[in-house]
């Protein structure tokens, strides 16, 4: 009997409840997992009924497609914004206090919300992960993280005073040289591979936008 959501191929094999990894940082992160599940929609958003991932007509690509009302429900990549704050030569790093990644270093970041600008976005994140004022510079790193379905985008800016005051998902803000940065304990590689570009740029003394594919 057909569904009412027509689809070029057949449904396919029932989901594998696995969560997809990202790669750690080093060290402490390789156990720990990442925030993205593979064909999570289950029931249709629209009516409730049961969901089927299939290539739905005049589409190229497998969608969940409602069994009842054919409802098509597209699921996108998430935007996660944040700042790569600088102090003379120091930068300032987050200890997170939730997972993933807990009691590890990350940049102040997080997901992008609905009614603000990517700048916005970073600021935001900046002012409740660290409680620090910054002064943005410009776009320094876009970076795609297509396993996880992210895309993370870091703006270089400067901090205007060295008084923090770090959210609850924050257990200490800090500022770092580069040789007392915990390279080891990074909580994601998308923030190693934007401190590393940039202690690399501010030897040279130019500041040019990292565009990456984290594998």
């Amino acid at each position: 009997m057909m569904m009412p959501c027509e689809c070029v191929r057949g449904t396919l094999p029932a989901q594998r409840n696995g969560w997809v990894f990202e790669p750690p940082a080093a060290g402490p992160g390789a156990t720990l997992p990442g925030m993205f599940q593979l064909r999570s929609i289950k029931h249709c958003k629209a009516c409730g009924a049961p969901t089927v991932y299939c290539v739905p007509v005049d589409d190229s690509l497998e969608r969940a497609t409602c069994t009842a009302c054919g409802t098509v429900h597209y699921e996108n990549p998430l935007n996660v914004v944040g700042t790569l704050p600088v102090w003379n030569d120091q930068v300032l790093l987050c200890r997170r206090n939730i997972e993933p990644r807990y009691g590890l270093w990350t940049l102040p970041a997080g997901f992008m919300e609905l009614n603000e600008t990517t700048e916005q976005g970073a600021v935001r994140e900046t002012t409740e992960e660290a409680g620090a004022r910054v002064e943005l510079q410009g776009l320094y790193a876009l970076l795609n993280v297509v396993h996880v379905g992210q895309v993370h985008l870091f703006y270089r800016a400067r901090l205007l005073d060295t008084d923090f005051a770090p959210g609850p998902e924050t257990i200490e803000a800090r500022l770092f040289s580069e040789d007392q940065v915990p390279w080891d304990e990074l909580a994601f590689r998308t923030v190693r591979e934007t401190l590393k570009h940039f202690f690399a740029d501010r030897r040279r003394g130019l500041y040019e936008l990292l565009c990456a594919d984290i594998r």
